[in-house]
């Protein structure tokens, strides 16, 4: 029973790696240098460099309503940097991640599948003051009835280092002590407004009670001054969130139904003037975030024109781009432009470049990411890949590693040796193979066209 516990988690594991997971952050320093292998991140240090400017400004908020364009070759990091540049912001900025072929498969209009993206990516800080009860349990007193096996009412006794005082308890709060386990010499705080009581750790005096604790033990100082203390409680929500709150009857249970439809602009008009009332009387704050569009030459004309309104809207949050593509025709019409996309949006977007990688760094993002499989590569299988990653592509051979780990466990080998990726690379082709093997077969393969002539 246990192997087969083993092999399910090791299952759930493999499913949770993904093309980026291993990317953490940036790789920078605190002066926004970039090292040559950080956090996941190989190479591109002016790239990198240019996307750390660009979180910091985020982060001080002296940015928004702007568009980034990362340009480069397939496979050359410009989603790897964009999910470097989501790991360093943090979890309390939105940061909201399509893919420009999305936009046409919704069941709503293009124009309304962006907004809704956008306002994905603009957060509003929430401030809410509460009042709590904050002290160490001195003893806590249960009554129960004779005739009832449930406890009725109790008492608790509360301290702080200035005070102490005893509290009634009903049936409710002494389910909720229960629940959390809260015994005489636990810190903990009551909400007023909720009830809600929460376990903050054990109190410091009480360290020597046993000769032996759990290492999930916390201990905390007993709080100061008067048991009962207003606090300042933030919550932050994205502006679709409270858009689809207060356009559908349920409520906020509509934020699980999935499928959000359309929502009226007489409704974000007036979601904005309540925000904008909020900021205004210091309730609320606002939280430009990051909206980042993957293959965006995948946009037509009417999405681009929409997107170039909307970074003029004061509440607009960053916008950044990736395309692979040149000079290419703008989807939806019959003219050219850099990456498809049209001057005039261009002509207001910050480009940063990605170069194709070196063969060093090939090998490193190689090695990083047979860590990430946990696969053990020996030295002459990792030169191998990284030759086939220069000759090739990076996405093929990592997609041999997989392979080959595969093909060595068939051996019963805990390593994948130079045998087991030749074996994995002549099972599998390549883009370059199989253009050749086309060339050569086509006129043996349906609706072919035997005379028109092939560039590799």
């Amino acid at each position: 029973m246990s192997s087969i516990v083993t092999k399910t988690k090791d299952l759930q594991r493999i499913e949770r790696i993904g093309a980026h997971s291993h990317v953490h952050g940036l790789g920078l320093s605190d002066s926004l240098e970039p090292k040559a292998s950080s956090q996941g991140m190989v190479g591109q240090l002016d790239a990198r460099k240019a996307a750390g400017v660009l979180v910091r400004m985020i982060n001080e908020g002296k940015i928004a309503g702007r568009a980034v364009l990362m340009a480069g070759a397939p496979g050359s990091g410009k989603t790897a940097i964009a999910t470097g540049i989501a790991q360093s912001l943090g979890p309390d900025v939105p940061f909201t991640s399509l893919s420009a072929s999305e936009i046409f498969s919704l069941e709503m209009s293009k124009t309304e599948a962006l907004m809704q993206a956008f306002r994905r990516s603009i957060g509003v800080r929430i401030k809410e003051e509460s009042v709590i009860i904050e002290g160490e349990v001195v003893e806590i007193q249960i009554d129960r009835s004779p005739t009832s096996a449930i406890a009725q009412t109790g008492k608790l006794t509360l301290k702080t280092t200035d005070m102490e005082t005893i509290y009634d308890l009903g049936q409710k709060m002494i389910e909720s002590l229960n629940t959390e386990k809260i015994v005489a010499g636990d810190i903990m705080s009551i909400d007023k407004a909720t009830g809600k009581i929460s376990k903050l750790g054990r109190s410091y005096s009480r360290s020597r009670d046993y000769d032996a604790t759990g290492s999930t033990v916390k201990f905390v100082a007993c709080p100061e001054g008067e048991l009962q203390k207003r606090k300042e409680i933030v919550n932050t929500v994205s502006l679709h969130d409270i858009d689809v709150v207060n356009s559908r009857s349920q409520g906020f249970l509509a934020l699980f139904s999935g499928d959000t439809g359309e929502i009226k602009q007489e409704v974000r008009d007036q979601i904005n003037l309540k925000v904008a009332e909020w900021k205004e009387e210091g309730k609320a704050d606002i939280v430009p975030g990051v909206l980042f569009i993957d293959e965006v030459h995948m946009l037509d004309i009417e999405c681009f024109s929409f997107l170039n309104r909307a970074l003029e809207d004061s509440l607009s949050p960053i916008l950044i781009m990736a395309s692979n593509r040149a000079v290419t025709k703008i989807r939806g019409t019959k003219y050219m432009s850099p990456h498809g996309i049209p001057m005039d949006l261009l002509d207001r977007t910050l480009i940063v470049k990605t170069q194709p990688y070196s063969e060093e760094e090939l090998g490193e993002i190689l090695r990083i990411r047979a860590e990430e499989e946990d696969v053990d590569l020996e030295p002459q299988a990792r030169e191998r890949l990284t030759n086939i990653a220069y000759d090739s592509s990076l996405r093929y051979a990592i997609q041999l590693i997989t392979v080959g780990n595969l093909i060595a466990l068939k051996r019963k080998q805990t390593k994948v040796a130079l045998a087991d990726i030749e074996k994995a690379y002549s099972l599998f082709f390549d883009e370059k193979r199989s253009v050749q093997y086309t060339t050569e077969h086509q006129s043996q393969l349906m609706f072919s066209e035997a005379a028109a002539s092939v560039n590799l």
